[in-house]
């Protein structure tokens, strides 16, 4: 509907790359091998940008999710008619959400061309113990707890110590500490308290958002366990010597434990407009599938 308002509005590439599945296979056919992954990609980025009314196909970054350039499901099918056309292969509808960026979209065509699988091939691995013994083995570790704990290493260390790792309240919360010990201060058990003391995680606030492909609005919205769990996960691969974004692709399976923090009732008070992202934000449910799609 909000289209038609601007129909006047020209589209500077939709003319700039043409839809002619001929000549396509003609210049593909006589392409050197080692031109054809980026002809494929400038291909995707080019027709990407059309579709989103850019001026260049450089404002189309090829490693980031269609979704975070702002694709949904109607540009993501134009998008597929578009390439369908011009290279003349049948695409699936789905082909923007099962290859979220212009590299693996424009390496999914590419297999499809007889250049390379158009899946990405799973190894079967062996098991690497016996049936017989426990098969669970932990290679790498990753955890946040009080007191300063920011990694296995950490942890041991507070245990090996017998440090007490409970402190004052912290005051990088937001909160009304005032309303919270009342005017006898904390601990008195005047305030909404009943004491002044807890254990809290260091430097939650401290959460790279831009790293992880979020914006700093759906930051605010997004449950701290949510925020927590990508860092360690990336962390835990990192502990155990594997480059988290390698696994894209692979047979890996994410499995989460996590219980209800009343985070989004504290979020929806928030002076930003959150309202849109408090249901994945605060939903457990999402949890796993956060940390697949950001590791791809």
């Amino acid at each position: 509907m909000l289209r038609s308002l601007a129909r006047g509005v020209a589209r500077p590439l939709a003319r700039d790359v043409r839809q002619d599945p001929d000549g396509f296979a003609r210049r593909w056919a006589a392409m050197p091998g080692g031109e054809r992954s980026g002809f494929l990609r400038d291909l995707v980025r080019g027709h990407a940008a059309a579709v989103l009314g850019h001026r260049s196909a450089e404002q189309v970054d090829i490693t980031r999710p269609f979704k975070d350039l702002g694709f949904d499901s109607l540009t993501a099918v134009e998008l597929r008619n578009r390439l369908a056309s011009a290279t003349g292969l049948r695409l699936p509808a789905t082909l923007v959400f099962d290859y979220p960026t212009a590299r693996v979209l424009a390496d999914y065509v590419a297999g499809l061309l007889g250049d390379a699988p158009a899946e990405p091939a799973v190894a079967s691995l062996p098991p690497v113990v016996s049936l017989d013994d426990d098969p669970i083995v932990i290679v790498g570790m990753a955890c946040r707890y009080p007191g300063g704990v920011s990694g296995p290493d950490d942890l041991w260390r507070v245990a090996a110590e017998g440090r007490d790792v409970v402190s004052q309240f912290p005051t990088d919360r937001g909160w009304d500490l005032e309303e919270l010990f009342g005017s006898g201060g904390p601990g008195s058990g005047s305030g909404a308290s009943t004491t002044g003391q807890g254990g809290f995680l260091e430097g939650i606030g401290d959460f790279d958002a831009e790293f992880f492909g979020i914006s700093p609005r759906e930051a605010v919205a997004t449950d701290p366990q949510q925020r927590l769990l990508l860092e360690t996960s990336w962390e835990a691969l990192e502990h155990c010597g594997i480059d988290p974004s390698s696994l894209a692709g692979s047979s890996v399976g994410v499995f989460v434990g996590a219980f209800e923090s009343g985070y989004t009732r504290v979020a929806s008070d928030s002076v930003d407009d959150v309202a849109g992202h408090l249901v994945t934000g605060g939903s457990q449910s999402v949890l796993s599938g956060r940390v697949a799609y950001v590791l791809g």
